[in-house]
């Protein structure tokens, strides 16, 4: 059983920054894939950014150069430092974990980038 609860979204102006937190409990001590994803309204959920066990990240094209995923694994958090945001970035952003190919959701968290 793996819960993961998010925390951070907001409000903020255009070229603003936002940091995301994500907390995970349960059975996450083997390789996994931590993640997060997004879906604006009458979009279809994306992925922003994953970072892996070992550290190794990935970033959808419209958000390299201004977001930066991290992990701890001790504590079992992720974080997603977005900087230089758009309106285009508002959406509902989800946490997500990947352990032995099954995928675990957070409810959750609203951006919304407006002026």
């Amino acid at each position: 059983q793996v819960q993961l609860v998010e925390s951070g979204g907001g409000l903020v102006q255009p070229g603003g920054s936002l940091r995301l937190s994500c907390a995970a409990s349960g059975t996450i001590f083997r390789p996994n894939t931590r993640a997060w994803y997004r879906q604006a309204p009458g979009k279809e959920r994306q992925l922003v950014a994953h970072i892996t066990t070992g550290g190794m990240t990935n970033y959808a094209d419209s958000v390299k150069g201004r977001f930066t995923i991290s992990r701890d694994i001790a504590k079992g958090t992720v974080n997603l430092q977005m900087n230089s945001l758009k309106p285009e970035d508002t959406a509902v952003y989800y946490c997500n974990i990947r352990i032995d190919n099954m995928d675990y959701w957070g409810k959750g968290t609203l951006v919304t980038v407006s002026s």
